[in-house]
């Protein structure tokens, strides 16, 4: 509030104080109501834009108090500061449109002097914001709920700036990990991460920069109780007005629970291959079996030293024969802990292709694998991977019942991305049925438990990758696994 001087003033000091054309135009082609107050703070003169405002003809509102169409008391203070010679600027106040309608107003009061320095009048500036104010009620009201959920939620939400600083924690997280909001805010995302897990994180985040899309990311961690649980976050960008990342928001749930039933399935699954695989093993190695015994009949009857060599050699072709039967049968039937590292993927073929090799010779199935020269890594969990291709592999010499063969091709594509492809001439499957493939428990077989594909398939997402089935009753059945490469 301060003492005003203004320029436009009534050189006659009559009623009509500004004649003047210019002055007309502009008071008409402001967009604020502008208004022209007497001493007795009756109107005298008013803007078009005045009326717009709130709804009256010019003749009903000339003469009228100001306060019959601006809230009283706060507006009388204002005008009477300003007939003291004080300038009131921008205070908020309220009005009333004639139809009922009530308008937030933003109000200026201006003293009117003349040539001698008495205020003669008051000039009174409204500006119509009751939009802007709506808005501001709204967001408000956003604010709070949004408050409301995310300090209510089980959800564990983070904000985070662009230097990847907390600077917003929901109380689930002292619910979970015992830490307070007050301790998390300020803390480095990377705060207590050892240098894989900070490497895995800041290949995250630069993905959301590159792409400018929401990642979800799983991670373990210690809960209060010194118990491991597992979290898994959805993080996403917001975005400024230049369209720039601003800042990061990570919604992390509790999916422990979760995990250990999937992992449940998963060893169910890898019981239930283990028990129908059983059979052909031990008919495999009945067969090395049988050679030991025979020649180790024969050493006790032979006194030639070259024919003992040879044969003691067998000997030990056939133990190491056993020996690769049951530790790649060992290593599908023991629990592995679902760790990451690079493996090369033709090798992975490769042993699955020899752990099956005797239920495919019992079947007369011949297995072809065309695959490229340079090698590939994967970033995966051996044994899981490996249960996958197992499961494939089987459902296909088991649908050849009399032979045939099997053809898995490796073909590398686009942005790192390898295809590979189990190719049988099997039975094939009907669309009635293939429309039901991966539904937990359904099963075409006589002694399956319907859950291959099923965790077939939620590996292969955990790998970051995907999986299609084409298949044509009485022809075949091909199954299609695209996953990502280093």
């Amino acid at each position: 509030m301060s003492k005003n001087y203004p320029i436009f003033y009534d050189h006659s000091e009559s009623k009509n104080l500004y004649p003047d054309v210019l002055m007309n135009i502009f008071v008409n082609s402001t967009t604020n109501g502008f208004a022209i107050l007497d001493m007795n703070d009756c109107y005298t003169k008013v803007n078009k834009k005045y009326t717009e405002l709130f709804g009256y003809y010019i003749e009903e509102i000339i003469g009228q108090k100001c306060t019959i169409f601006v809230e009283g008391d706060c507006l009388k203070e204002h005008i009477d500061k300003s007939k003291s010679g004080y300038t009131i600027s921008n205070v908020i106040s309220k009005g009333c449109h004639k139809d009922g309608k009530v308008l937030d107003l933003e109000v200026s009061c201006l003293p009117i002097r003349n040539p001698i320095e008495e205020v003669v009048g008051v000039i009174l500036i409204l500006k119509d914001i009751s939009e802007r104010k709506e808005m501001e009620r709204e967001l408000k009201r956003t604010r709070e709920l949004y408050q409301l959920i995310t300090e209510n939620t089980s959800d564990m939400i983070l904000v985070y700036d662009k230097n990847k600083r907390i600077i917003y924690a929901s109380p689930a997280h002292e619910a979970i990990f015992g830490k307070s909001v007050e301790s998390l805010i300020g803390q480095s995302l990377f705060h207590d991460m050892n240098k894989e897990e900070r490497e895995y994180c800041e290949l995250v985040f630069k993905k959301i920069e590159d792409t400018g899309e929401p990642q979800i990311v799983q991670s373990r961690m210690k809960n209060k109780e010194g118990e491991t649980v597992y979290i898994e976050s959805n993080i996403s960008p917001i975005f400024n007005e230049y369209n720039e990342i601003d800042s990061y928001v990570s919604v992390g749930r509790n999916v422990t629970d979760r995990v250990k039933n999937d992992d449940a399935l998963r060893n169910l699954d890898r019981l239930s291959i283990i028990g129908q695989l059983a059979a052909s093993v031990a008919h495999e190695i009945r067969n090395p079996l049988t050679s030991l015994k025979g020649f180790s009949k024969l050493l006790n009857h032979i006194d030639e030293k070259d024919k003992q060599k040879e044969y003691l050699s067998i000997i030990s072709h056939e133990l190491e024969r056993i020996d690769g039967i049951v530790n790649e049968f060992m290593s599908l039937a023991k629990p592995q802990a679902v760790d990451y590292d690079y493996y090369n993927l033709n090798s992975i073929l490769e042993s699955t292709i020899n752990f099956l090799h005797p239920q495919a010779v019992m079947s007369n199935v011949q297995i072809l694998l065309t695959k490229p020269i340079e090698p590939i890594e994967l970033l995966c969990n051996l044994n899981q991977l490996k249960q996958v291709f197992v499961n494939f592999l089987q459902n296909s010499i088991e649908s050849m019942p009399n032979g045939g063969r099997v053809q898995i091709v490796v073909e590398t594509l686009e942005n790192k991305r390898v295809l590979i492809q189990f190719k049988d001439e099997g039975t094939g499957i009907s669309s009635e049925v293939l429309h039901y493939l991966g539904t937990p428990f359904y099963t075409t077989k006589d002694k399956g438990i319907g859950l291959g594909l099923t965790v077939s398939n939620k590996i292969i997402q955990e790998h970051n990758g995907s999986m299609k089935i084409d298949s044509k009753y009485g022809i075949g059945t091909k199954v299609s696994v695209e996953l990502g490469y280093n």
